[in-house]
């Protein structure tokens, strides 16, 4: 198997290399995904999948099979703006190889497992590497705006709730069985505007607000800790207030906070932390917790908390298992298995809807949303190895 698999992917490494690099030079930032969409659309058509659809939402989802197991492999193609274009070495929209890696906007987060889904798909196709179930290859959409939102529309409206996820986001070909959760709030203080000549006469918002920062930040200190998540961890990211004009007082203040949570933290238990942190500051305020409901590119809007839960797959669990046994098969190994540090949709398809899911991806997650993003053509290859088999060996 270690020999036919990996040296069959050889054989796709230009494919590989030239699909990767044509996802990269499209633009499709968060909303902004239908080109992309299309071009991944036409790739699956051209490699032989069973059936290509669209969704209300602009997801894409590529099946091959109608076995009773349903296993899901899944990509966001959306991306993070670029940011200050002077820092990139090479332009973030070229797709350009050098030295065996491709560079580019996207190219780590996440394209390059969409490209090697893509081509794995083949390579089990031709390989009869199929069985019992049904594939879903799916290149979702806005992950970046709101990971999960993707996965609550495919399950809630699309009806398609797999038994299996394997998330294809950077792992530099190890194993990741979970990451911590997040959540964004804000907290908004209201005082009493007045002219500034005479601030006595009025309540600062800001002041009342920067009492309260004082105790998130030394609230962050006392986050529970997790020996295979880490820590859980609070941030200030944003403030806003609203004044009558720079001469006065401001009468309200509002700040942004980035949540991650470790094992056993939830929603209720942040309320009440922060809860804490305002009583101590001595202050009243209000909590704040956020929604998202931006229009996708196809004009939908689909509402969804700010809420993205902490998962994780116990090392002994049969996902894990099954998908450590199937790393040994293709490249005669043992994998290392750990966790990411960022969010990705596995907080709605294991967090929200308890399904058993794990992280597979070519390219290093260091490189996301960097100037110096990229992958190596080599990930591409071996990860499209792993994807011919991972879905078989998942459903048996």
């Amino acid at each position: 198997m270690k020999v036919s698999l990996l040296s069959k992917a050889e054989s796709y490494r230009e494919d590989l290399a030239d699909f990767l690099s044509d996802l990269v030079s499209i633009r499709s930032f968060s909303a902004g995904e239908r080109e992309v969409i299309e071009r991944i659309r036409r790739e699956m058509v051209k490699v032989g999948f069973d059936e290509v659809i669209v969704d209300g939402l602009g997801n894409i989802l590529g099946r091959i099979g109608n076995g009773k197991k349903v296993i899901a492999m899944d990509a966001h193609i959306d991306t993070v703006e670029v940011g200050n274009e002077k820092l990139w070495k090479i332009d973030p929209f070229s797709g350009e190889m050098k030295d065996g890696v491709i560079y580019g906007r996207g190219a780590s987060d996440q394209k390059a497992g969409m490209a090697a889904m893509v081509y794995g798909a083949k390579i089990m196709k031709e390989e009869g590497l199929t069985g019992d179930f049904t594939l879903y290859v799916t290149g979702t959409v806005m992950e970046e705006d709101c990971d999960g939102l993707c996965w609550r529309y495919i399950i809630e409206r699309d009806g398609i709730r797999p038994d299996f996820v394997v998330i294809t986001e950077p792992t530099n070909l190890n194993i990741y069985r979970g990451h911590r959760g997040r959540m964004e709030l804000q907290i908004r203080t209201v005082g009493r505007s007045c002219h500034a000549s005479a601030p006595e006469r009025g309540v600062n918002a800001i002041y009342r607000m920067a009492r309260i920062i004082a105790e998130i930040e030394r609230l962050n200190e006392r986050l529970k800790d997790d020996p295979f998540l880490g820590k859980g961890t609070i941030a200030v990211t944003q403030i806003f207030f609203k004044s009558p004009s720079q001469n006065a007082v401001a009468d309200e203040c509002t700040i942004q906070l980035d949540r991650r949570l470790t094992a056993g933290e939830t929603r209720e238990s942040v309320i009440e932390e922060l809860k804490g942190a305002i009583t101590l500051a001595g202050e009243e305020a209000e909590i704040v917790e956020l929604f998202y409901d931006r229009p996708s590119y196809t004009g939908l809007s689909f509402p969804v908390e700010k809420y993205f839960p902490t998962w994780v797959m116990e090392e002994d669990s049969e996902i894990v298992r099954k998908t450590v046994a199937a790393y040994g098969e293709v490249f005669g190994a043992e994998p290392f298995v750990d966790k990411w540090t960022f969010s990705t949709n596995g907080i709605a398809t294991a967090g929200v809807f308890s399904i058993p899911t794990i992280g597979f991806g070519p390219a290093n997650e260091i490189y996301a949303h960097s100037p110096d993003d990229q992958c190596p053509v080599d990930h591409l290859v071996r990860a499209a190895a792993m994807y011919a088999l991972l879905p078989l060996r998942l459903s048996q």
